[in-house]
């Protein structure tokens, strides 16, 4: 019987256009070292979802020697081109197509996409998250059509949860899709988005749930260095390291709950991760 042991690097936010590329070189050496089982990247592979930047994020996704899924972020939406991002948002993803929103089967452990990143909504910020029906369909028939035994990671962009306050919500009907969630084996929601790590037991009607946030491996930190996570399956255990390259405890890296308005602390004093090295102004964008 095969070990049941699958390390998996859980990755986010890299920012093509605005990428670290210090952070960048140590995880793909990483990966050629440790040989992960399989590779999440967890949506904004690009700054503004330019041609140059899918350029190079195609050039360095596929240039990991690992079984890669990647899911669409806020940031991976055509900016630019109105007719592109209603009718032909993922054109641009056309180099690794084959990786987006790709399940992965690791035996007694699958990962399953859940879009959260739209091409439109009704209300002014299109950044933030929706979970459609559509969406939430698929990824909930993929779970249930899972071997018995099979445990699912989740991948999705932004947190799922709901906090309920209008027009600032995290994600507009997460907290109905972490119910459903709830009720299946899920042994945790990988997400991104707040540049922050974290691990938090969400508690839900149905049951509670893991949700499980990577930070960024852009020049874009909040309140924490760059970093990616080291997820561990052990026999039907996950358990979580943050890696980071200031060599920073994980418990120090992770944010204590996901700001209520998904946008990363900006100032001093705000509920962050002890590290605290939020920046004075973010880097320039050009």
């Amino acid at each position: 019987m095969a070990s049941d042991d699958r390390l998996i690097f859980h990755l986010s936010d890299i920012h093509f256009g605005l990428e670290n590329n210090r952070a960048l070189d140590w995880v793909k050496q990483e990966i050629a070292e440790k040989a992960p089982a399989a590779v999440a990247i967890t949506g904004d592979l690009t700054m503004r979802a330019r041609h140059r930047e899918f350029a190079a994020a195609t050039h360095w996704i596929n240039s990991l020697d690992a079984p890669v899924t990647v899911e669409v972020g806020n940031h991976d939406m055509p900016y630019f081109n109105p007719f592109e991002r209603f009718f032909t948002p993922y054109k641009r993803f056309r180099g690794m197509e084959g990786k987006v929103e790709c399940e992965l089967d690791l035996g007694s452990l699958a990962i399953v996409p859940l879009k959260t990143a739209v091409r439109a909504q009704p209300r002014f910020n299109w950044s933030k998250g929706w979970v459609t029906d559509a969406a939430l369909k698929k990824c909930l028939k993929a779970i249930d059509a899972l071997p018995q035994g099979t445990q699912a990671l989740v991948a999705v962009h932004h947190p799922l949860r709901e906090v309920g306050t209008q027009g600032t919500a995290l994600t507009r009907h997460g907290d109905r899709a972490l119910r459903e969630l709830a009720r299946r084996p899920v042994a945790a929601v990988l997400s991104g988005h707040v540049h922050d790590a974290f691990d938090i037991l969400e508690q839900t009607p149905e049951g509670p749930i893991r949700m499980v946030g990577a930070g960024t491996l852009s020049k874009r930190t909040r309140s924490t260095p760059p970093s990616f996570n080291e997820l561990r399956w052990v026999e039907g255990k996950l358990s979580v390291k943050v890696r980071n390259l200031e060599d920073v405890r994980t418990r120090d890296m992770q944010i204590d709950d996901v700001p209520e308005d998904a946008r990363p602390p900006r100032q001093p004093g705000e509920p962050v991760a002890p590290v605290r090295q939020v920046p004075r102004v973010d880097p320039p964008v050009h």
